[in-house]
């Protein structure tokens, strides 16, 4: 049986294995796993929800600040350290890229510079002032004091996301950027990691991760001391954690499995898209690879070089197991149809490969970042191009957008009114005021305009 399904879009067949997907992070987040039910017993002494557990972590280090880090950190890593082991020296972030191969080096280099280059872009300018007369109004954009990012971390090295999340924080002025990631199975971060942290300009680093490095983060230990934002992709105990504590830090956004949708039509070449299909597969067996086209024809290609690729792939068991349980083709009547198929998953990575890509491009509502053309592979989104890799998912494209410089400012309202401007308005404030039923604002205007005041 081939590993990715075909269905047609609105017939009944169709509606189960698009709900599956389109609701799969849903589901992660409200349902408890047997792998993580089983973990919970191991370490509370008892079957909890993620949750449940997440917020029995969070408390722990709230309230007993490094020794409930380091006790955690010991059940659920195995990391056994004292707080003074806690940070990383910064002689070994400053020495970090002579320990890795000159080559990678050579393109964590270019990769910062063409992240910080966009981020600079699209960074928000302060308007001038909107003058009104005898009064001005505008806005004043400032960098939060202080930022945590959050980089997975353990057996597997993603020097692109300190990249991608430390690069938009240092163009923004955050004075302040700690880092956590959970060290190599040695206890120490691995080379990568350091060298893309020593680019990025990140110099404070904490050998931690998890539930409980988002607490430390969020609420301050003796050791990590609190930070305003907290940035950065992880598995579901760390997304929990995020949306636990959001209030008392701001976060970036609920980041689950990741995902590609494929928009295209008859010119596309089949070999592409299963490429870029398995690209995603290969993350995570719950990563989403699904193609929307009005092809019949070209969906039974990608169908069949899917399965001939994954054949070929070291992480095909990965890879398969994705495909098999959140692949998809969707065949719709035409690309209009395909474009609201779009918009109702909300894609984190979207890639349109068809002939008039413009005039598609401008009916999509809802994407995380956007691919277009055939030589547009999301991977060149993952690692190079610029725009940062820390995307929405699970839909959540309908309200949130991609991690960038603007995440990491505030904005301030500017009033100023001359005695004049307060004097026309007076009338229409105190209104306002006595209709809610609070005097004491409407005297606060009053109170200036009696005789002899200005």
């Amino acid at each position: 049986m081939p590993a990715l399904n075909i269905v047609t879009h609105g017939t009944p067949e169709s509606e189960g294995p698009i709900r599956k997907i389109r609701d799969r992070f849903v589901l992660q987040l409200t349902q408890a796993s047997a792998v993580a039910t089983e973990k919970t017993v191991a370490v509370f002494g008892e079957a909890l929800t993620p949750v449940e557990s997440v917020r029995r972590i969070i408390e722990a280090v709230r309230d007993r600040g490094d020794e409930g880090l380091l006790e955690f950190a010991s059940k659920l890593d195995g990391l056994e350290c004292t707080a003074d082991q806690l940070r990383v020296p910064e002689s070994e972030i400053e020495s970090a890229p002579e320990k890795i191969d000159p080559a990678l080096l050579e393109t964590l280099h270019l990769a910062a510079s063409n992240i910080r280059r966009f981020q600079e872009h699209i960074r928000i300018p302060t308007p001038p002032m909107l003058e009104l007369g005898d009064r001005e109004l505008g806005v004043a954009y400032r960098p939060v004091d202080s930022a945590g990012l959050y980089t997975p971390g353990g057996a597997a090295a993603y020097p692109s996301t300190v990249l991608m999340t430390g690069i938009p924080a240092s163009v923004a002025g955050v004075e302040r950027i700690a880092m956590v990631c959970l060290p190599g199975p040695d206890g120490e971060p691995l080379p990568e990691v350091l060298a893309a942290a020593s680019v990025a300009g990140v110099r404070e680093i904490y050998k931690v991760g998890g539930a409980h490095a988002i607490a430390a983060l969020a609420f301050g230990t003796e050791t990590i001391p609190r930070v305003d934002k907290i940035v950065g992709p992880g598995n579901l105990f760390v997304t929990i954690a995020k949306r636990e504590i959001l209030g008392i830090a701001g976060i970036d956004m609920l980041a689950g499995p990741s995902e590609v949708i494929v928009l295209a039509d008859e010119t596309a070449d089949p070999a592409h898209i299963a490429a870029d299909l398995l690209a995603q597969a290969e993350h995570d067996p719950v990563a989403s690879a699904v193609l929307v086209t009005p092809s019949a024809r070209l969906a039974s290609a990608v169908q069949e070089e899917t399965d001939r690729q994954l054949a070929e792939l070291p992480r095909a068991e990965i890879a398969g197991t994705a495909i098999r349980d959140y692949g998809l083709a969707v065949v719709v009547n035409d690309m209009g149809e395909g474009v609201d198929v779009v918009n109702q998953f909300a894609p984190e990575h979207l890639e349109i490969i068809a002939d008039d890509d413009e005039s598609i491009l401008a009916g999509i509502n809802n994407a995380g970042a956007v691919f277009l053309g055939p030589h547009t592979p999301e991977p060149v989104g993952d690692y190079l191009a610029g725009p940062s890799h820390v995307l929405p998912t699970g839909g959540s494209a309908r309200f949130f957008s991609g991690l960038s410089v603007n995440d990491f400012l505030k904005r301030s309202s500017l009033l100023r009114y001359q005695p004049e401007a307060l004097a026309a308005e007076a009338g229409h404030v105190t209104r306002f005021a006595y209709a809610e039923g609070l005097d004491a604002h409407a005297r606060s205007v009053e109170v200036r305009q009696r005789p002899g005041e200005s």
